[in-house]
């Protein structure tokens, strides 16, 4: 359950913008967008070592 503290006097569209940041770090949405279609446990290899290699070319251009 998400718990945001509204501070007295706080404005409701800042409160509003908190919760939305910490529903969006929690993941539900993009678990559910994942479970709506089936994906091979090899594809998700695939997808995870791609990534990696372009996650490791970022940080050899930067050196």
């Amino acid at each position: 359950m998400i718990i945001v503290p509204v501070k007295e006097g706080e404005n409701i569209e800042r409160a509003l913008k908190k919760f939305k940041r910490k529903f969006e770090k929690t993941g539900t949405v993009k678990e559910i967008r994942a479970r709506q279609a089936f994906t091979k446990p090899s594809v998700k290899e695939r997808e995870q070592k791609l990534h990696a290699i372009y996650v490791q070319q970022l940080f050899q251009k930067e050196d």
